[in-house]
């Protein structure tokens, strides 16, 4: 068999047509193959498809029958829950219905009871309208028969009196007047007598009762109480500290008492220094500085000064927290801190002997036990009498009486009107307003008039020496003065940029010549005039 070469058709024919017939037959089979390979593609796809659609049928088909079964699960669980549910509301319903039905029964069950009480409330009442009306007929019939007697005895009466008259002579209206007028002068004497018992035994009895309270309340308030004297005693080491007390020429004790205000006894009595002064306040500072000294150790005037500023600052919070303490003591709060300051400062006063601190918070006790037994204001009656002393705090830098200087300073710190009068009145130069005001009275009287409280001769020896102070201080240039020596000396230091050492003289003469015009003592008074001029630079 002879081979077919298409490279045989273009050396045959010797041109370019049989290389394009070839490509053209190149051309048609390759479009044959194409066409074979789509149809046998499509084939495969169609039998695919149908496949798939064969399994996404059975698919839905399947869902379909579970969603029919799951929507009669639901249907069938949703009939069984409204049954139920319909059970419920007429199990509930027919309870409720029982309910109101046992109500309804229970309230007819009331009704018939009430209309069975008022049948024979009405029944009883018929009756007793029938007693009634028969009781009203009876009472008519003897009404008439006592009308009847009346008349007979009205007429019986007039000629009794008829008959009277003919035999006293007097008339009628007569004999009626001179009646009463005995009557009337018998219950006159009856009541003066009545009256008078009654005011005899009022007033033993309000005699009883207060003697009663007063008692009592001195019975709760039994207080301890020491006579202030005018003098403390500071103990030494040895008697080789007096001398360092005294210093070269007397410098230290010079300064300890023109600081202090008070008079050093340093004599023979071993192992003591007496610190001398009428003032508390000025002998407690003195103490309290010596003290200090002797423990520190460091006696020179610089330190002296210095010591008794410090122990001054301290004193004063000693004030503070001694009327704060009073004021606890008594149960009484609310007052201004400068009346606590002024209640501190009596801690270091005295009246006649009396410290007068003490004897504000017995008034105080006092006051209030006697209130709470006449059922009165306690507290306020516990406050006045607290505070009845308040002006002597201030009554040697004030002018006026302690009852006026008191009420002013209550006054000023806004304290009630009860307790201002009851301070203004508790001495008796103010009408007391208040019961409160006559119990502090009460109260004031008794602390003080306790045996033993108070002494005289005290308190006329330290108004004397209040009294030299006063007079050396009334003139222009005094810093400050103090009396000392039991008063047969008075201490006054000037401002030396107001007085010239020329004028001390003067002025010491002329302090004398006050004194004496206006004061009373035994023997004479030394009036010793200091001018003290100090220079003071800083090296830098």
């Amino acid at each position: 068999m002879q081979n077919f070469n298409y490279g045989s058709l273009f050396l045959a024919d010797g041109s370019g047509i049989g290389y394009i017939i070839a490509i053209a037959i190149l051309v048609i089979l390759a479009i044959v193959g194409c066409l074979l390979c789509w149809r046998m593609s499509a084939k495969s796809l169609t039998a695919k498809y149908e496949k798939d659609r064969g399994s996404i049928d059975e698919q839905r088909n399947r869902m379909l029958d579970d969603v029919r079964e799951e929507s009669k699960a639901i249907k069938k669980e949703a009939i069984l829950e409204a049954k139920e549910q319909e059970i419920k509301l007429r199990n509930d319903f027919e309870r409720e219905t029982k309910e109101k039905r046992a109500e309804l029964q229970k309230l007819e069950n009331r009704l018939n009871q009430k209309e069975e009480t008022l049948e024979k409330k009405e029944e009883n009442l018929a009756k007793r309208n029938d007693e009634t009306t028969r009781q009203q007929n009876a009472l008519k019939q003897k009404e008439i028969e006592l009308d009847k007697k009346l008349d007979d005895i009205a007429v019986q009466h007039d000629k009794m009196i008829q008959e009277f008259e003919k035999i006293s002579q007097m008339s009628r209206e007569e004999a009626k007047n001179q009646l009463i007028l005995s009557i009337t002068d018998e219950a006159k004497r009856d009541a003066a007598g009545m009256v008078k018992n009654i005011e005899a035994e009022a007033k033993e009895m309000g005699e009883r009762k207060a003697k009663e309270i007063v008692s009592l309340a001195i019975q709760k308030c039994s207080t301890e109480q020491a006579t202030e004297i005018t003098v403390s005693v500071v103990p030494l080491p040895s008697d080789d500290m007096k001398a360092r007390i005294i210093g070269r020429e007397g410098r230290n004790i010079r300064t300890l008492e023109n600081a202090t205000g008070i008079e050093l006894i340093i004599d023979d009595t071993p192992e003591v220094v007496i610190v001398s002064g009428f003032d508390p306040v000025r002998r407690e500072v003195a103490r309290i500085a010596l003290e200090k000294l002797i423990q520190d150790g460091r006696i020179h005037p610089a330190r002296i000064e210095e010591t008794v500023e410090k122990v001054k600052k301290e004193l004063d919070q000693q004030i503070k927290e001694a009327g704060e303490a009073a004021m606890f003591e008594c149960k009484i709060f609310g007052l201004h801190p400068e009346i606590v300051k002024l209640l501190g400062r009596l801690k270091f006063r005295t009246s006649y002997g009396q410290n007068v601190l003490k004897h504000s918070i017995e008034v105080s006790h006092l006051a209030g036990v006697m209130a709470a037994e006449l059922g009165v204001d306690e507290a306020l009656a516990k406050r006045a009498g607290l505070l009845h002393d308040l002006g002597k705090a201030v009554d040697f830098e004030i002018d006026g009486t302690h009852m006026q200087i008191g009420g002013d300073l209550a006054k000023k710190y806004r304290e009630n009107n009860n307790v201002i009068n009851a301070i203004l009145a508790h001495h008796g130069d103010v009408e007391p307003k208040t019961i409160e005001a006559v119990l502090v009275q009460a109260a004031d009287a008794i602390s003080g008039a306790r045996p033993g409280a108070r002494r005289e001769t005290t308190t006329n020896y330290i108004k004397r020496l209040q009294k030299l102070e006063e007079i050396s201080s009334g003139f222009k240039g005094v810093e400050k003065c103090y009396a000392i020596q039991a008063g047969r000396e008075v201490r006054v230091m000037v401002k030396p940029e107001q007085v010239n050492d020329a004028q001390t003289l003067f002025l010491a003469k002329e302090i004398a010549k006050k004194i004496e015009q206006e004061m009373e003592y035994p023997g004479q008074i030394k009036v010793n005039v200091i001018r003290e001029w100090r220079a003071t630079e800083f090296a830098k």
